[in-house]
């Protein structure tokens, strides 16, 4: 555990704080430990010759997720991830580059979830989504080692190994392992998200951190599908200790796929009564020069959280919603 340097140790009026204060000045040794992380993901990136970047918070058009709703400010949006702006500068020429960023989701409240929160998000061309696996695992343990934690780290109770190489198992295995009933009858019956909620998620990532990959096509988003089996898509997850990470994926490149996707979930908006956003133009037209890549968004609180083992998000920022 970090802990404050000494000639920052808190007076003895402190003693007096109201209940909020108290609150506040708890979660020191956490936000320490916090900025020790952010510090070697830093490194970590600027190492390996990544670009860090910083794009906009305010974007014209978002990307239409059906289950992500974003915030509106002004005439414009607050982004949910930097994604579409870092897509832009791989399309412009720009081969390795990293971001980390304030994102929004409007109505994520709960135990892990923040209508604010910290995202890291990185990208490399010319690799696919089993190389950025590689790097993942490299990145968690040279994180895990630079903050003095070393290859194992206690969450949850659970002694974590994280040293490489991560479990690997697809969805598909994942459903006929662990579920009540295998992925195909899941959908049919729409009740996927919550056999992975409750039945799947819970057995991920519970001695060794786990990739979850090849999710099917029809949850691809912005990831290309497997050339050899379309009906599943090149994208991954991460889990430790059941606690969903990071979300990564070989790029999809192909500008007219991509807007039919956007266009499908536009409709999928409107007729679940949510708002439709304009289109992402710029973006789309970007896609015509971008290479080959991969990337990945990583939730830094998550990995805070993992690190001091806290059980919610709140005790890994300086503010929560409810605290402003």
């Amino acid at each position: 555990m970090t802990h404050e340097p000494e000639n920052m140790s808190p007076g003895s009026k402190n003693r007096f704080f109201p209940e909020e204060q108290k609150r506040l000045a708890n979660r020191k040794n956490h936000l320490w430990l916090r900025a020790r992380l952010v510090h070697e993901i830093r490194r970590f990136f600027l190492e390996r010759n990544y670009l860090e970047v910083e794009t906009p918070l305010l974007i014209p058009a978002p990307p239409p997720e059906v289950h992500i709703d974003v915030i509106r400010a002004g005439d414009r949006y607050l982004h949910p991830s930097p994604e579409l702006c870092m897509k832009r500068l791989l399309a412009a020429g720009y081969s390795r580059i990293f971001q980390i960023s304030k994102c929004f989701r409007n109505g994520e409240r709960g135990s892990l979830h923040l209508p604010e929160f910290t995202l890291l998000e990185w990208y490399q061309t010319g690799i696919d989504y089993r190389i950025l696996m590689q790097e993942c695992e490299a990145l968690i343990v040279s994180v895990s080692k630079g903050i003095g934690i070393g290859d194992r780290v206690d969450y949850r109770g659970k002694a974590i190994d994280l040293s490489p190489p991560w479990e690997r198992i697809s969805v598909v295995e994942a459903f006929s392992r662990y579920a009540s009933l295998d992925m195909e009858t899941a959908f049919k019956k729409g009740c996927f998200d919550e056999v992975m909620v409750q039945e799947i998620e819970p057995n991920l990532g519970v001695t060794k951190p786990t990739l979850l990959y090849d999710y099917p096509a029809s949850l691809a988003a912005l990831a290309r599908l497997k050339p050899d089996n379309p009906e599943f898509a090149e994208r991954f997850e991460i889990y430790i200790s059941g606690l969903e990470l990071a979300n990564g994926f070989s790029e999809l490149t192909d500008p007219q796929e991509q807007r039919a996707r956007f266009e499908k979930d536009q409709l999928k908006r409107l007729q679940t009564g949510k708002e439709v956003y304009p289109t992402a133009e710029k973006f789309l037209k970007s896609l015509e020069y971008m290479p080959e890549a991969a990337g990945i968004a990583l939730g830094v609180d998550r990995l805070a959280m993992i690190f001091s083992d806290s059980p919610k998000i709140d005790d890994v920022v300086s503010f929560t919603p409810e605290e402003l």
